[in-house]
């Protein structure tokens, strides 16, 4: 018996032993092949697509979630599946473009949008990018060591690598040039470069942290000690907090949504709002990398990390376009500054008595239109009627509206020292027959503007004064730019009397046709993912200049 029961301990035994081997082995297969796809995302696949798929998936999601959560009960009003898709994808590419009004929905559809413009930020999206990078030379510096050759006598000696990070430092080295920091003891540079871009990652996760935090404290505070403030959220029944948390992600991300149907409008008179939310518009976008640049420095100063040192001093090495030279970030700021006063010069020049800033103390007027002005670039919060804002500030907007936010005036110097920057490094592969047949971002703007003159031309005819050309730039050139700015629509300019019509609080795309509507979602798409077609349009040329 006891001899059956031996052989029967043993049987288990060598059966549960069989079974950890299997399950190891299979561990060991799913491994390998996560680790094979990640190879092919990362290696073999434009990253193009892969934040294009991150974007439509984003706002997929988004739409199911919005669809299936019910709206406000205090309202009978049930968005159609376009506009609530329309929506998903202005809060996932941060435009904030609307077509229905924003009090229809409920606290937890304001919740899943304040998802939507956290992850679709691009503060957030570059944090991710920095996660792919690290992942990248992490991957590479693996695969070196795996195809490393042990010997090979018809090559040539040469110097070979001691250690399986000075592999990551000689692709370092090809790709970027020598280091220029120093580096501690025995640590090669291409360690460095790694543990930059991790602390880095780290870096921009805490000023999202810090940002976010703050800004919705702020704003809370605020709610709570002016009554006129906390009146509106009462009267509208908006949750504070979701409303503190939700204006902060929107302003941060630059998206431009607020809970309310008028936007900031009903915020107009509330000026230490204001002065709460243009700090975060100018964190979050024109002047990020300004901010993010004054961090790491205060982080050297402060720990004398070789990591932070090797940040400011070799910026370009880690890949991240966010981070840039101290110079350049002082020519940033300048540019961005000045076009902030510029705009508000002409802006209380023009609008100072008009009737959109009527019923307003001076110093109302004035940091109303500040934070009108800066906002132009590119978040799209309005605290004035833009319907009744001259037709050139208009134009004005939608200049401000269509520049990249990293736009810079550079001295001739400059610029000539990035150019031979940009010839010093190794070129790319010819490009493809593809690549040479792609328009500039004038051009596709101009297509997009003709498709909607297409698909609206019925309301063209019938519909003047609110389908005309201006309007339908602006709103064009607002999706493009991740803005949000729209003139809306008004039933009193209508030529023919309607009894049916009604004024809403949305975007005047909301008055648009569904085939309309889908190419102001293509144009917000591509407005978003505009960075990887900065340079086209180049094969087109003059022949009489050449």
């Amino acid at each position: 018996m006891n001899n059956l029961a031996d052989s029967s301990g043993k049987l288990k035994h060598f059966s549960c032993c069989l079974q950890a081997i299997r399950l190891g082995k299979l561990h060991q297969s799913n491994h390998a092949l996560l680790q094979s796809l990640l190879q092919t995302l990362l290696f073999h696949v434009n990253p193009f697509w892969i934040e294009l798929a991150y974007f439509i998936t984003l706002s997929s999601l988004g739409f199911l979630a919005l669809k299936a959560s019910n709206p406000r009960r205090t309202t009978t009003f049930k968005p159609k599946n376009m506009d609530l898709f329309f929506t998903s994808v202005s809060a996932s590419t941060v435009s904030s473009m609307s077509t229905v009004e924003m009090e229809v929905f409920s606290n937890t559809q304001l919740v899943f949008l304040t998802i939507l413009m956290l992850l679709g930020g691009e503060v957030f999206t570059s944090m991710l990018g920095l996660h792919l990078i690290r992942a990248k030379i992490y991957l590479q510096k693996n695969r070196l060591i795996t195809h490393r050759p042990e010997s090979d006598s018809s090559i040539s000696p040469g110097p070979i690598p001691d250690s399986p990070t000075d592999h990551i430092e000689l692709e370092m080295t090809a790709r970027f040039g020598p280091e220029k920091s120093d580096t501690k003891p025995g640590e090669t540079g291409g360690n460095l470069n790694l543990k930059s871009i991790k602390i880095l990652a780290y870096v921009v996760a805490c000023y999202l942290l810090v940002v976010h935090v703050s800004g919705s404290t702020l704003i809370s505070i605020y709610l709570s000690l002016i009554p006129s403030a906390r009146k509106v959220l009462r009267i509208k029944g908006l949750n504070m907090q979701t409303f503190s948390i939700f204006t902060t992600v929107s302003t941060f991300a630059n998206c431009g949504f607020v809970p309310t149907n008028e936007n900031m409008m009903v915020f107009k008179k509330n000026s230490g709002l204001l002065f709460i939310l243009i700090p975060q518009i100018l964190m979050g976008n024109t002047l990020y990398t300004v901010c993010l640049r004054s961090a790491i420095w205060a982080a050297e100063k402060l720990t004398k990390r070789a990591e932070f040192r090797h940040m400011l001093k070799n910026s370009r090495e880690l890949g991240y376009g966010h981070l840039i030279s101290g110079r350049h970030c002082v020519y940033l700021g300048i540019t961005g500054l000045g076009f902030v006063i510029v705009q508000l010069v002409v802006f209380c020049s023009l609008e100072w008595k008009s009737e959109a800033t009527g019923g307003l103390s001076a110093y109302q007027k004035l940091v109303g239109s500040l934070f009108q002005v800066v906002n132009s670039r590119h978040t799209g919060e309005s605290v004035f009627d833009l319907s009744a804002i001259s037709p050139a500030i208009l134009v004005l907007f939608v200049a401000m509206m269509y520049l990249p936010p990293y736009t810079s005036f550079l001295p001739i110097d400059e610029g000539q020292n990035m150019k031979g920057e940009a010839e010093k490094r190794p070129r790319k592969n010819k490009k493809g027959f593809g690549e040479h047949m792609m328009f500039s971002q004038l051009t596709y703007l101009l297509i997009f503007v003709i498709l909607i003159c297409i698909t609206e031309r019925r309301n063209m005819r019938t519909d003047p004064l609110n389908f005309n050309v201006l309007n339908i730039i602006v709103e064009v050139v607002s999706a493009y730019g991740n803005v949000g700015f729209s003139v809306g629509y008004s039933c009193k300019r209508k030529i023919n009397p309607d009894p049916n019509c009604k004024d809403a609080w949305y975007g005047f795309a909301g008055r648009w046709s569904k085939e309309g509507k889908l190419v102001l979602i293509i144009v917000m798409f591509f407005g978003r993912l505009k960075k990887f077609n900065m340079r086209g349009g180049r094969a087109w040329s003059d022949l009489s200049l050449i």
